[in-house]
């Protein structure tokens, strides 16, 4: 199965190095408009033709001795033309995903597409009618679902062992963005700001744990020269259920911080870092392994992990196997719909 990346910033990379990883696919072409996604495209281009160089000069045969060339182009028209991948990985700047998610389907590919899906509920809307019309698939890299601890929480949950949940605390919280080639991620137009980027990993495991919730309240704030709210504090209601989470980007060089805690009838599920325990009166503190068993490095501001690798896995088997019905489309259309209600 041939790839095709459209965008080769930061998440893009991590893209590429999982796929490297990944048994029967190969990145065959790579498209980026900008200065520094062409150059780094063309360095990764140069590295796979000398290792095929060094394979041919070795006496390799099999097709999966060596990386296959890597062709790179400044459009996805270009890409789609001339590289004719087999499915095609959008992971350019938010604000771009609808219009180049939109040209892959016309042209029949299935499309993995990193989150945000879009900035906008009718965009979102128009991308499924479109892959549905294609008969292809579209997938949406909310890459929390594929943590070890995300996947014992979701078991927790359906099978009851202590009892319903009761009330949700998430947060997430880290320095200012402004790493983003250009400053994008701070254009609200571009990016959806803090919500769209940081906020919406929360909101979409608490959609996929416990479906869309009956009501919010938004509490924002930050510097008043900032122009944009720097924290969020959201608590949203559901039935005999509370979730707040906390979200910010803060004017301050603070570690990345991820943690989660749920309220069972019968227990406390605490999330911390490599941590996850379960604290009862039935007994001690039960520790759950959340140990990765493959840890690649991304070569941005998060450590080495597989959970890219488990995503993208499980995205092109989906691929592979022809699924026609398309995955979480009623949860990401409500993810996009309340975070375009709090951005408004």
């Amino acid at each position: 199965m041939t790839i095709g990346l459209a965008g080769f910033g930061g998440i893009g990379k991590v893209h590429f190095s999982n796929y490297r990883h990944i048994k029967d696919c190969s990145v065959i072409a790579i498209c980026d408009p900008s200065p520094e996604g062409q150059q780094a495209a063309a360095e990764v281009s140069a590295s796979a033709e000398d290792s095929a160089s060094a394979a041919t000069a070795a006496g390799a045969t099999s097709a999966d001795s060596a990386e296959k060339p890597i062709q790179c182009y400044t459009s996805m028209t270009e890409m789609l033309e001339q590289a004719n991948p087999d499915v095609v990985d959008v992971c350019s700047p938010s604000y771009l995903h609808h219009s180049l998610v939109m040209e892959a389907l016309r042209n029949g590919k299935p499309v993995i597409c990193e989150k945000p899906m879009a900035l906008k509920s009718a965009e979102v809307r128009e991308m499924y009618a479109l892959a549905e019309q294609q008969g292809v698939q579209l997938l949406v890299g909310h890459v929390l679902q594929f943590f070890p601890a995300s996947k014992i929480l979701h078991e927790i949950v359906k099978d009851r062992r202590y009892g319903k949940p009761l009330d949700a605390v998430f947060l997430r919280l880290s320095a200012c963005p402004r790493w983003a080639v250009g400053g994008w991620l701070l254009d609200k137009e571009k990016s959806g700001l803090l919500p769209f980027d940081l906020h919406i990993h929360d909101l979409d495991l608490m959609i996929s744990l416990f479906g869309k919730p009956e009501s919010y309240e938004i509490a924002s704030g930050g510097r008043e020269s900032a122009a944009y709210d720097e924290y969020y504090r959201i608590l949203y209601r559901y039935p005999r259920l509370n979730v707040c989470c906390e979200a910010a980007w803060y004017n301050a060089d603070i570690p990345f911080t991820a943690s989660w805690r749920v309220y069972f009838e019968k227990a406390v599920l605490i999330c911390e870092g490599e941590k996850l325990t379960a604290y009862s009166f039935d007994g001690p503190p039960e520790q759950f392994d959340i140990e990765e068993k493959i840890k690649i490095p991304t070569g941005i501001n998060l450590p080495p992990t597989g959970v890219f690798y488990e995503e993208l896995s499980f995205f092109l088997d989906r691929i592979r196997n022809g699924e026609k019905e398309l995955y979480r489309k009623d949860e990401i259309i409500a993810l996009i719909e309340i975070l375009e209600d709090i951005t408004k």
